[in-house]
């Protein structure tokens, strides 16, 4: 190296040297200069727990025959005595006028699959339906009326579903703004159609049937 190119090797050394000072003792400057950061996600809104049998905090419906996801006792089909499960809820929101109930299977080989138990115009203030409902158009003691079944008679019609994967069997409870009122049994096409507009909750317990 040249005694020319000595000053020059002296000067980029100093150069350098106040340039690292400046990064190390200058963090004002450098955290001005980054990107700013993204603003927070906003936080969705917290979700109703769930309790031991997976239903939704709030208006729940539960079984003593069965838990939510379970195999429904062969009583409660038509491989055994065919009668109703015995059914319990709660939490019925305020305002409620009456409760309506459905139980269908989604999974049947038909179109829109196959309809088992229909019944509306229940007060608010019945907590639950026993076993072995009658299968007549009225609820005998308890104050609701009954719909049609996928056969089309009232009642209660228990799980029949052709050999092969379980089937699920949907027991859906609405709570409704309005009473909904029929001159002749519904089916439950009519009895939702009726609902709409007037469904301030629902809950659904759910059990399995195969063969």
């Amino acid at each position: 190296m040249s005694l020319m190119d000595k000053p020059k090797l002296v000067t980029m050394l100093v150069v350098a040297a106040v340039l690292l000072a400046c990064l190390v003792g200058c963090p004002q400057q450098q955290a001005a200069e980054e990107t700013p950061a993204a603003p927070p996600e906003p936080v969705a809104e917290e979700q109703p727990g769930t309790n031991e049998e997976g239903q939704a905090m709030g208006m729940a419906i539960t079984s003593t025959a069965f838990k939510q996801g379970e195999r429904i006792p062969v009583k409660y089909t038509a491989d055994g005595e065919n009668v109703s499960p015995p059914l319990q809820w709660t939490g019925v929101p305020e305002g409620t006028r009456t409760l309506a109930l459905i139980c269908h299977d989604p999974d049947a080989p038909r179109q829109g699959g196959f309809t088992h138990w229909v019944l509306y115009a229940m007060q608010p203030t019945v907590t639950g339906l026993p076993e072995n409902m009658p299968k007549t158009a009225s609820g005998g003691d308890v104050p609701c009326m009954q719909g049609l079944n996928g056969a089309g008679r009232p009642g209660y019609m228990g799980p029949s579903p052709p050999p092969g994967k379980p089937h699920r069997y949907q027991f859906t409870l609405y709570a409704l703004s309005d009473d909904v009122v029929f001159e002749t049994p519904p089916d439950r096409v009519r009895l939702l159609e009726a609902m709409q507009g007037h469904i301030i909750a629902q809950t659904t317990l759910e059990g399995l049937y195969g063969r």
